[in-house]
């Protein structure tokens, strides 16, 4: 007794298209975009005021200017890290800036 089985020869199978979106997904998006604005804010008003108290000598203490000639290339370190950051985050999520 010898068995047969039917060999399928023609398949038909269907496009499969994934859903990546997720609910919380654009909350992300919206979080880590403020996050990101806070932080160049705050570098960005680091960088003003070292850059006056160094041009400016009767402007700041001389505390203050030492903690510029200090940390002036660290502060200049992190606008460029965050600066490309910022970048990536909107290249990522597929920002449009109307161009």
């Amino acid at each position: 007794m010898k068995h047969t089985l039917p060999i399928a020869t023609d398949v038909d199978i269907p496009e499969i298209q994934p859903d990546f979106s997720a609910p919380f997904f654009q909350g992300f998006q919206v979080i880590a975009s403020y996050i990101l604005a806070g932080a160049m804010l705050v570098v960005l008003i680091m960088l003003i005021i070292a850059g006056a108290a160094l041009a400016f000598r009767g402007l700041a203490s001389d505390r203050v200017r030492t903690w510029a000639g200090e940390n002036i290339l660290w502060i200049f370190i992190a606008a460029a890290v965050l600066g490309a950051a910022s970048g990536l985050f909107a290249w990522f999520v597929n920002f449009d800036f109307g161009f």
